[in-house]
């Protein structure tokens, strides 16, 4: 079984936003609605994410 480079990197990127959003101080239920979006939507959910998700305020 080969994995295309883009196919890879997607999955790469979804790993990090996925784990981003199980570590933020967000709510569970937008927790979950995010990980799902992302999971059910890998590419156009991962760039909602980056563009309308919660932000770091440190």
């Amino acid at each position: 079984m080969t994995m295309s480079l883009g196919g890879a990197v997607v999955l790469a990127l979804d790993i990090y936003a996925i784990y981003s959003i199980l570590n933020s101080r967000s709510s569970s239920l937008s927790k979950v609605l995010w990980t799902v979006t992302i999971l059910l939507l890998p590419i156009l959910g991962f760039l909602a994410w980056l563009l309308f998700g919660p932000r770091s305020v440190d």
